[in-house]
């Protein structure tokens, strides 16, 4: 329930830390899981004091018990381990400080830790922080490499010693953070995203030496987890030895199985680049002078053909050949006008000597009455009938006598000046 307070009527100090007891007392007990970083057992006492902390976040709460129910486990438990504990939340009042009153501790086991960090593992292979298309590819020759390791530790004096065997001229960023414990977490979280925010950092790296499962727990945490996962330059997981495979090494762009490997797979060795280089050098000389002597070869060859040795062969062979197609041509073409001439001129004498004109020329003349029809019978005419006759050579006239002259089959001639009508042996001037 809440109490009614204000600037007039406050609570004493007492008084508030009594409500807040009451309401702790009212929680019961909880089961609570946590790493032990302090312990104290004085000798004749029948309390234990102790420190318990969260590995994942900087806080911690104290906790007592009774000497039995910490010699229960005191052969397995001491500093730095993971216990769960059965406890009670209680207020003291005259410190206004919480604490648990522990009926019950629990180590935990190595097998129970596995389980859960199998447990976290799907989870957050479930998010998609494992999967392979997040990771991203390291720079060939990084300038710059982060590196968050133990102070003075073995696996700072690898990675640094290999890398700059490897590559003299490559620099480091070191941040030494506590690598196992109840600070370590926060800590290396810290270095990570601290490194993630130079943009000079190529690339960072999280080393650290062999140990027990207990001792690489924090580079399993969530949290940490987490957090590399959202860094945006790329990580290399290189914790313990071969066999250990703690979560970092999942969501890490890349998987180192010692430091030593770490730096190797981070800086390229110089005197490998350096041979790789050579061999490039040296193939790509071999490639230019095999395609010299391949084009020198064509470039013979071309030469070498009669068309290159008399460049005008090829135009004289060209210049018989259309002198020859002309004049098959032309030949073709006179056949052709000799044969459409003949044709012409028979057509012509055909036409010539069928014509009037050369009907007339043989003497033959043509007979028009003054309107100028044509005679074509002797009844077309009559007596002193004035007549227009043409001949080859001109036109006269002529007349008709002794009346009107019937004439079958006949012809007409002209003879001395005189028309004459032939039919059979009869004559009619």
């Amino acid at each position: 329930m809440a109490v009614n307070t204000s600037a007039d009527a406050p609570l004493p100090v007492g008084e508030v830390s009594r409500l807040i007891g009451r309401w702790i007392d009212r929680l019961g007990a909880v089961w609570v899981e946590g790493q032990i970083t302090q312990l104290s057992r004085r000798p004749g006492a029948g309390v234990v004091f102790l420190t318990l902390r969260d590995p994942s976040h900087d806080i911690s709460v104290g906790v007592t018990c009774y000497r039995q129910v910490f010699d229960a486990v005191a052969d397995v438990v001491s500093e730095g381990a993971r216990v769960v504990v059965q406890a009670k939340p209680e207020w003291y009042a005259p410190r206004g400080q919480l604490s648990l009153r522990a009926s019950e501790i629990r180590p935990v086991g190595v097998g129970e830790l596995l389980a859960r960090l199998e447990q976290l593992k799907k989870t957050l292979a479930g998010e998609g922080l494992f999967a392979p298309e997040r990771k991203r590819a390291l720079p060939f020759l990084p300038q710059l490499i982060g590196l968050v390791c133990g102070r003075a530790s073995a696996a700072e004096r690898d990675v640094l010693e290999n890398a700059r065997h490897r590559w003299p001229a490559v620099r480091f960023e070191v941040r030494n953070v506590p690598v196992q414990g109840v600070h370590a977490v926060p800590q290396v979280v810290q270095a990570v995203k601290e490194l993630d925010a130079l943009d000079d950092v190529d690339v960072i790296i999280v080393a650290r030496g062999g140990g027990s499962v207990e001792d690489l727990l924090p580079f399993s945490d969530e949290q940490l987890v987490r957090a590399v996962a959202a860094c945006r330059t790329p990580v290399v997981s290189a914790i313990g030895h071969e066999p250990d495979n703690p979560l970092l090494d999942h969501v890490a762009d890349l998987r180192a199985s010692t430091p030593t490997d770490a730096a190797k797979k981070v800086v390229p060795d110089v005197g490998e680049e350096y041979e790789r280089v050579q061999w490039l050098r040296d193939r790509a000389r071999r490639s230019v002078e095999s395609f010299v002597d391949r084009e020198e070869r064509g470039l013979r060859q071309a030469l070498a053909r009669p068309v290159m040795e008399d460049p005008h062969r090829m135009i004289e062979v060209r210049e018989e050949q259309v002198t020859s197609l002309a004049e098959r041509g032309r030949r073709t073409l006179g056949h052709l006008l000799d044969r459409a001439e003949s044709e012409l001129s028979h057509t012509h004498a055909r036409v010539v000597a069928l014509s009037p004109a050369a009907t007339l020329k043989r003497g033959y003349a043509v007979l028009q009455k003054a309107d100028g029809d044509v005679v074509r019978a002797a009844d077309d005419v009559a007596a002193d009938e004035a007549l227009r006759a043409r001949v080859a050579e001109g036109e006269f006239t002529v007349r008709v006598e002794n009346g009107h002259v019937r004439v079958e089959d006949g012809h007409v001639r002209v003879e001395d000046g005189n028309v004459r009508v032939e039919t059979g042996n009869q004559e009619n001037a």
